[in-house]
């Protein structure tokens, strides 16, 4: 398993993640058995980050994976987990911060956790649930900070959502050393500029801003909610098809582009849409660990088995921005 420096924190991730998200399904509605397995498989592969939420099946993920960590009891785990504010806690943000990480815990079974995340959308205005910049900045690192005094957490995220000048902000002030990031086949301005007329969200080249703030990178929306299969079926324990983040505006019209990249399986390139997408979000250097939503563990060992095959050709990648071009001018 290829290991990667997770920006400026000195720690070494594995380049796949283990995501215990509710989109998959596995470590929230999966059985026991299923669930160890995939973790146990994980850890022998050389996975050392595992990422939760308490919005994950309404805390059924941490739970689940405190349970298998209790048993498997691995000696380098990486773990981080996030809080989402609810608007009517802004008045208070360092209590509900506080309550909400101290619940994540109980549930884990642990006494910190590595990486804590904000998990609120942020914007300019800071409008509904979303948090503005400077809110993040004077109200939520401070309370994340007297977290990592009390030896909470180590190290504090964001979930790079909202808008781009906003997030451009947030990673500017090098106050967080950790950025989930959306990228995928569907939306690579993170890492690129995009075509007039591209139908996503410009992120606006985030990845330079996290390398210039030696801000460590989680790839979500890998398989873009699971469009990116281009396969319109769901397990029976996955979620129904998420909101789009970044890309379309909706889950059916991120399908329908996602089919239009096959050619990249029929002209050789990979042995199918997802293997793609998984070896796409590996093949640029910022990107520290990504996270693939499974359902099973034969979806687990799919992802495993196209990140060890590693990041695609430069052929494949051209293959990719030729087709995507297509794109351009057509709504979002």
């Amino acid at each position: 398993m290829e290991m990667r420096d997770f920006g400026r924190t000195g720690m070494k991730v594995s380049v796949l993640g283990f995501g215990c998200g509710a989109v998959g399904g596995l470590m929230v509605r999966g059985a026991p058995a299923d669930r160890e397995r995939a973790v146990g498989k994980a850890l022998d592969a050389g996975i050392n980050y595992f990422d939760t939420a308490v919005q994950y099946g309404d805390g059924l993920s941490e739970t689940h994976l405190g349970q298998v960590m209790a048993k498997l009891k691995p000696a380098n785990a990486i773990v981080g987990t996030k809080v989402r504010l609810q608007a009517g806690e802004f008045s208070r943000i360092e209590q509900a911060v506080t309550e909400s990480l101290d619940a994540s815990l109980k549930r884990l079974g642990m006494d910190h956790v590595d990486i804590f995340h904000l998990h609120n959308p942020i914007t300019v205005d800071g409008d509904g649930e979303a948090l503005s910049a400077e809110r993040v900045l004077e109200e939520v690192v401070p309370a994340f900070e007297a977290l990592r005094a009390a030896g909470k957490i180590r190290f504090l995220g964001i979930t790079a959502v909202g808008d781009t000048a906003a997030l451009h902000k947030v990673l500017d002030s090098q106050k967080f050393q950790s950025a989930q990031v959306s990228y995928n086949m569907l939306n690579p301005s993170a890492a690129q500029p995009l075509p007039a007329g591209y139908p996503a969200q410009d992120y606006g080249r985030l990845f330079d801003r996290t390398v210039a703030a030696g801000v460590g990178v989680v790839g979500i929306r890998v398989l873009a909610g699971g469009a990116l299969s281009g396969s319109a079926e769901r397990h029976p324990i996955a979620s129904p098809p998420p909101a789009p983040i970044g890309s379309a505006l909706d889950y059916g019209t991120d399908l329908q582009r996602a089919q239009r990249l096959i050619p990249l399986v029929t002209e050789g390139f990979v042995g199918s849409l997802a293997e793609a997408s998984t070896r796409y979000a590996i093949s640029h250097p910022a990107m520290g660990t990504i996270l693939v939503g499974m359902a099973t563990v034969e979806e687990f060992d799919a992802a495993l088995a196209a990140v060890l095959k590693g990041p695609l050709s430069a052929g494949a990648l051209a293959r990719v921005a030729e087709l995507s071009a297509a794109f351009v001018g057509e709504g979002r």
